[in-house]
């Protein structure tokens, strides 16, 4: 199986006429998504090499029955595609674009948890998600994921979504699911969201996990590791040298206070029992040993 996402899903693109969207979209579809509509109001009853596009979210469902939406909007209208998604009954928000304010973020974080409970929101700033073989919603190169499990991989940065992918298909190892959550102040999808799929899931057995410096996830993760996690999780967090005070990368990367520091992630990790490598490579290799013992 796979969480999420799979050959089933019906994916509208918010921005497939945009340069993009239209090279993203297309790209997802030859690599066997449901690429099923895009939308953009000036442009409704055109098409994108044969995916329809329509004015609105609203339409585009009604119309091919998507459950999920890929937001390649600019970021001041990206809260604005969000909520158009969740007001339509999309299932599944994928918000790629970066820049996003972080006041913006807050805003439709609270509305779908408030007023769109069924909505699930991925990102943004994120790569996206695949499900290897099944589905690719996003910016993740296909060919760099193995698909048929037994690993599940979730990650904060898209960067590093994209080696743990290649280091495990090095090692012949297939994924079930990999999620890009984004390194944003306020994302969508947690880890601990990401953690209780995988440890509900049948077909994934092990689960990959890739920190960074920067606020409590990973803390918070490693208590939901400890306490609810039957199956081995192998870590890596990047930014050991980091200094104190200087956002590294993405908003969400600082450390303030002696707070949100690698050291403290990886202890805790270690702490709730799950194996922690010191470099990206180092991780895979774990996962390796904990993919042969299974």
């Amino acid at each position: 199986m796979s969480i999420f996402v799979d050959e089933n899903t019906k994916v509208i693109y918010q921005g497939l006429t945009g340069s993009q969207g239209r090279y993203y979209g297309l790209l997802n579809r030859e690599y066997g998504t449901q690429v099923v509509a895009g939308t953009n109001p000036k442009k409704a009853g055109t098409d994108v090499e044969g995916i329809p596009v329509y004015a609105n979210v609203a339409e585009a469902k009604e119309a091919t029955g998507a459950n999920a939406s890929c937001i390649f909007i600019p970021a001041p209208g990206v809260q604005g595609a969000v909520l158009e998604a969740a007001d339509a009954g999309i299932e599944f928000i994928v918000a790629i674009t970066e820049g996003v304010p972080a006041h913006d973020e807050a805003y439709f974080y609270n509305k779908l948890k408030r007023d769109h409970p069924n909505s699930r929101l991925l990102g943004p700033n994120c790569p996206g998600i695949i499900s290897p073989g099944k589905a690719n919603i996003g910016i993740t190169a296909g060919h760099i994921a193995k698909a048929g499990g037994p690993v599940g991989i979730v990650s904060r940065s898209g960067t590093l979504t994209y080696q743990a992918l290649y280091e495990l298909k090095q090692k012949d190892i297939g994924v079930t699911t990999c999620v890009g959550i984004g390194g944003d102040p306020v994302p969508g999808i947690s880890f601990i969201d990401c953690l209780e799929a995988f440890e509900a899931d049948p077909d994934t057995r092990a689960v990959m996990m890739i920190g960074e410096i920067g606020g409590s996830a990973e803390e918070e993760a490693a208590d939901f590791i400890k306490n609810k996690m039957s199956k081995p999780v192998a870590c890596y967090v990047a930014g050991v040298t980091a200094p104190a005070g200087k956002k590294m990368g993405h908003a969400g990367a600082i450390v303030s206070g002696g707070k949100g520091t690698a050291a403290a992630k990886m202890e805790a990790l270690a702490d709730a029992g799950a194996r922690v490598g010191h470099n990206p490579t180092e991780a895979g290799e774990l996962m390796a040993e904990i993919v042969a013992a299974l």
